[in-house]
């Protein structure tokens, strides 16, 4: 059955909720991944729950049929073992099963693909990141490499630091260099909602940044 409904995970991040309200600001009925659903309080019509969590295929499975695309904004859980393999690997699989292409899923700098002429404050934060978290840093460049031989019409979106605010700056995509210290999570939500119907950044890693 061919829907509108928009599967999200990671709603309810510190800008989760800015992608929700730009998702219902734009009409999209939302179906929402969530934990611990009795703490999310935005009650909207537009909104379905499902309780589970990113590990879990069968739920995982459960939030994305009857949906048309899927956006991925997921942190990683305090005390953990990296999530990002888990959750894309899961999220591939159901969308194949229920013949949905477009996954849209945001990610650090220290990503690297062969395009990247990154620039030397980006190579040491990327530097920084292996020294300090090199269990997760890994495991999202192993997320980009599992994304290459899929199928799917994914795009990855590179991030600087996320600022939770509503205000708007102005922006820039580059597919080799971030050349911004930040992005608005209300940019970067209108960004990631905008993917659904654009097919530019299609199989592709983009950095997205205030500028």
């Amino acid at each position: 059955m061919k829907t509108n409904r928009i599967a999200v995970i990671g709603g309810t991040g510190k800008s989760g909720k800015y992608l929700v309200l730009q998702l219902l600001e734009k009409g999209y009925p939302i179906k929402l991944l969530l934990r611990n659903p009795e703490n999310f309080t935005l009650e909207n019509p537009l909104i379905e729950i499902v309780k589970g969590e990113a590990r879990n295929f069968e739920q995982v499975n459960d939030l994305i049929k009857d949906c048309r695309a899927v956006i991925n904004k997921i942190g990683q859980p305090v005390g953990e073992k990296s999530i990002f393999t888990d959750a894309t690997k899961n999220v591939i699989q159901s969308m194949n099963l229920h013949g949905i292409s477009k996954y849209i899923v945001i990610t650090g700098l220290n990503v690297e693909t062969p395009h990247d002429h990154k620039n030397e404050k980006v190579k040491i934060a990327t530097n920084w990141m292996y020294e300090n978290y090199p269990n997760t840093t890994k495991d999202k460049q192993d997320e980009y490499e599992i994304l290459l031989l899929s199928n799917l019409d994914w795009t990855l979106v590179r991030l600087p630091m996320i600022i939770p605010t509503s205000e708007s700056f102005p922006t820039e995509t580059d597919l080799e260099d971030c050349k911004g210290d930040k992005i608005s999570a209300t940019d970067l939500s209108e960004f990631l909602v905008n993917q659904i119907e654009d097919k530019t950044f299609i199989k592709q890693s983009p950095f997205f940044y205030n500028i």
